[in-house]
């Protein structure tokens, strides 16, 4: 009898799980359809009127909700927002790796954490130069013997390296003058994925076998070694000068887009989605591949313009010499307020041939507004992530440079 009823009573229970699991796929289903049967048209004008209505954040929080209510609703979403080259929105978080605006500057902040050694990526909501700001991005600095690693997360409290929204990293040389930026996915048809024998894996999350995780190498960026001594800098109403030999020299290669990009007519590519994992559903990477320092000293030694063939290649602005001060000007209108070494603008660089108007217009400016704040404004053809990346490595020592 014992066994008997303790049987039934286990049946019973069962059966109760599986009716409630029953109903509950029943409810689900409801809602889907409740949702989804909308008529189309009724639903794209709707939806068409809360996009061009919730142009700003917060307000823009509703564009995001509305992608996630079914699959009807994320399908005309994603037809009606558009790129930030486009629309000088970023939306969602792929818009984060997508090419920016590429009439205006797209004004962001940067606030560092020293103590954690940690940095945050914010939109700027408002003119100020210190508001609350929509966060974007994150990255945590990794000191080690023979370099320096940041590694960069769609999380604010994620940023580990194993972490499953870490999108990228940042790695440095010995000396803190030469950098590699690496894409955690594909970030245009035939990218080189990096790799050696010394290579690990780094997290375990299974990605899609069509895209796989990995290193992508898309920028590599040089500082000038300074043999004559250090510069000094000041600041003069919305200029920032430097009253030595000039400001400090930056060389940007970038291998994911191509010199034509700048061109009327140019395209830069663009990254339209995260890779879909095993169930269907976006996910972000998590692998990445770790190889030994002395390789990358290898990759980067040499003279980084010759590397990549007919990429883009960024340079510093030149700076204009001012008479009555007897030192050199950079004019950063009113986006930077304190004097630093670290402050730069970066333009096209006329590789071959001669210099056009897409050569003066400065496509990334980084500057410091306090003590751990400082301003980013890029725009096409750079991405958030890539123009984040490169300010990262001015925040790197180079002892060499100063």
């Amino acid at each position: 009898m014992k066994w008997g009823y303790g049987s039934k009573s286990r049946c019973r229970q069962s059966s109760v799980v599986a009716v409630a699991e029953e109903t509950e796929g029943i409810d689900e289903g409801l809602v889907e359809s409740c949702w989804a049967n909308l008529p189309l048209e009724l639903l794209r004008e709707v939806l068409m009127r809360i996009e061009d209505t919730e142009s700003k954040w917060p307000l823009r929080k509703s564009v995001v909700a509305c992608s996630g209510v079914c699959r009807s609703w994320r399908e005309i979403m994603k037809e009606l927002v558009k790129t930030p080259e486009v629309s000088g929105k970023l939306t969602f978080p792929i818009s984060v790796k997508q090419p920016g605006p590429r009439d205006t500057l797209l004004q962001c902040f940067i606030k560092r954490n020293q103590t954690t050694q940690t940095y945050h990526l914010y939109l700027s909501l408002t003119q100020a130069l210190a508001d609350d700001g929509k966060f974007l991005l994150a990255a945590r600095k990794y000191r080690k013997a023979t370099c320096t690693d940041y590694t960069i997360s769609l999380d604010a409290n994620e940023m580990s390296k194993g972490g499953g929204t870490c999108i990228g990293k940042l790695r440095s040389n010995f000396l803190g003058t030469k950098f590699t930026a690496y894409d955690s996915i594909l970030p245009y048809a035939g990218a080189k994925l990096v790799k050696s024998r010394s290579t690990r894996l780094v997290g375990s999350k299974q990605m899609n076998p069509r895209v796989p995780a990995g290193n992508y190498e898309v920028a590599h960026i040089s500082y000038e070694l300074n043999v004559l001594g250090a510069r000094q800098w000041i600041m003069i109403g919305q200029s920032s000068y430097v009253t030595s030999r000039g400001p400090r020299r930056m060389h940007c290669v970038m291998d994911a887009i191509p010199a034509s990009a700048i061109k009327p007519g140019g395209i830069a590519p663009t990254q339209v989605d995260f890779p879909m994992d095993n169930s269907g559903s976006s996910s972000l990477p998590m692998r990445f591949l770790r190889s030994k320092s002395s390789r990358l000293e290898k990759s980067l030694s040499g003279p980084i313009e010759t590397q990549r063939e007919g990429s883009l290649v960024l340079k510093n602005k030149a700076p204009r010499w001012h008479e009555q001060l007897q030192c050199w000007c950079l004019n950063f209108h009113g986006r930077v307020t304190v004097a630093s070494v670290k402050n730069f603008q970066l333009v096209a660089s006329p590789e071959n041939g001669a210099a056009g108007p897409e050569h003066e217009k400065v496509i990334l400016q980084f500057g410091k507004v306090g003590k751990d704040m400082f301003t980013m404004d890029y725009r096409y053809p750079l991405s958030a992530f890539q123009a984040f990346a490169i300010c990262l490595s001015s925040f790197d020592t180079k002892i060499a440079c100063e």
